[in-house]
């Protein structure tokens, strides 16, 4: 995640600390559209609200906003556009992770930048993931591996086509139990490459009665 939002690196480093493994720096609520054609799922549309003290530094490092008054012109705003996908790290898979019913991994494109703006302070950016893979028990998972950054799923999760979403929230009591047992069984020279990340991750199942 540093490697990809290189700002970050202003906000804080990342300590060889268990408090520090299991403590994200960036918080970020995600809304989710599943779009289905045919009982298929071709494409989910993400939006990031990004907390404001991230948000913050963002505009600091691109030099951004001098009022501080969080109202960008169009000009600041085409600069700002895509600053989340400015890097791609080899392994980076866009903190997405789609599942078909069985648990089998299904693969998602290259991000498509949609548009971007600034909400109450908050940066809001889009874009569009395609991907291929039956509707009915799709699963998406929506996390940092690194636990960096947190996500938060908004409830309503729109599909089309007549299939439904239902947005299971992750035990943060249980994530962390999980993750004070890796800590305590991890060398300590392995704690800046733990990926406790996925403990925290919100669930969205996708069903389709209707249809099938």
């Amino acid at each position: 995640m540093k490697a990809r939002f290189g700002v970050v690196l202003c906000a804080a480093t990342l300590a060889t600390s268990p408090v520090a493994v299991a403590h994200p720096h960036v918080f970020v609520d995600t809304t989710l559209a599943v779009v289905v054609e045919d009982g298929r799922a071709v494409r989910v549309d993400v939006t990031w609200r990004w907390d404001d003290f991230f948000s913050l530094l963002i505009f600091a490092d691109k030099g951004l906003d001098p009022d501080g008054d969080a109202v960008l012109t169009q000009a600041e705003l085409d600069q700002l556009q895509g600053f989340d996908f400015e890097v791609w790290p080899e392994g980076f898979e866009g903190d997405l992770y789609a599942y078909a019913a069985g648990d089998v991994k299904i693969p998602l494109e290259y991000p498509v930048i949609g548009e971007i703006s600034v909400e109450e302070g908050r940066i809001v950016s889009r874009h569009s993931r395609a991907l291929d893979a039956p509707a009915d028990g799709l699963e998406l998972l929506q996390y940092d591996p690194t636990y960096y950054v947190a996500y938060s799923v908004v409830p309503r999760v729109d599909v089309s086509d007549g299939c439904e979403a239902e947005v299971v929230p992750h035990d943060a009591e249980a994530a962390a139990e999980i993750v004070e047992e890796e800590l305590n069984t991890m060398p300590e020279d392995m704690f800046e490459i733990m990926q406790v990340g996925r403990h925290f991750a919100d669930r969205v199942r996708i069903s389709c009665a209707a249809s099938s």
